[in-house]
């Protein structure tokens, strides 16, 4: 077979291979696919180090350094993070524990070197930002797919891949925002981009991810953007030094923990 000939067969076995899988996707409903997204397949623990760089409508930066530990089980999720840079946030950390269990809130603390006491964020709390980030205590968490109701909503493209977006509305009334729409990529269950509207259903801001990484069979987000448009202010994550199903230990992850600081 000459080049050419072996090149438009990979470019029909690309087409034919997309076809199939969003025909397959098509197939779903939008709590399915939902669900898809909160079932891909993850590390059953990961560590690596976080640099989240914030900045504001006029361009000025402030960087800030994490040690980030995850560790999944069947029924939850356990998260902690030590900052480590720059001096004045260093000492702080940041743990949450979210649960497969439908109306089940979020466990979460956060510790602050100068008060030397470890606080429990109230769900009231929730809204809040963290740590001058644009994402919300909310977001820092897990939230699983029967709290919302789905709905398709339509299909674009993003940097080359044919996404299903779905329309999240709560079930509470009362929560934060009036929806989100999330573009799913079927051929890994990524959510590769979601917006957020406020109480008002106007459009708050905007999470993107930058770029994914296979790794050990695991499709791993290591950079992404929340960009938060009313104020045209963005929060840059990148995730480096990445290792995955090393086996932590759950002492890790308590209060006591929090107070002494990052353990690499």
């Amino acid at each position: 077979m000459n080049k050419r000939r072996l090149h438009n067969s990979l470019i029909v076995l690309f087409l034919t291979v997309s076809a199939v899988s969003m025909s397959a996707a098509s197939g779903y409903t939008g709590a399915q696919i939902m669900q898809q997204v909160y079932d891909r397949p993850t590390p059953q623990d990961q560590s690596g180090e976080l640099t989240m760089i914030l900045e504001n409508s006029r361009g000025d930066q402030r960087v800030r350094t994490i040690e980030q530990y995850i560790k999944e089980y069947d029924d939850s999720s356990m998260k902690i993070m030590f900052f480590t840079a720059p001096s004045d946030v260093r000492g702080t950390s940041f743990m949450n524990y979210s649960y497969d269990e439908e109306g089940r809130s979020d466990d979460q603390w956060i510790y602050l070197p100068a008060l030397k006491k470890v606080k429990r964020i109230s769900s009231g709390g929730s809204s809040d930002y963290f740590m001058g980030s644009d994402f919300t205590y909310d977001d820092m968490g897990q939230r699983i797919p029967g709290s919302d109701i789905h709905t398709i909503v339509g299909e674009e493209v993003l940097d080359g891949r044919k996404c299903i977006m779905v329309e999240s509305v709560s079930k509470d009334t009362d929560y934060m925002y009036s929806r989100t729409v999330t573009w799913v990529d079927p051929e890994s269950w990524t959510g590769l981009q979601k917006q957020f509207y406020d109480e008002d259903g106007d459009l708050l801001k905007q999470l993107t991810v930058i770029s994914t990484e296979e790794i050990n069979g695991y499709t791993m987000i290591t950079e992404s953007v929340m960009h938060t448009i009313q104020k045209d202010h963005r929060t840059m994550m990148s995730l480096d030094e990445l290792i995955l199903d090393a086996g932590l230990d759950d002492s890790l992850f308590t209060t006591r923990t929090m107070t002494r600081g990052c353990v690499r």
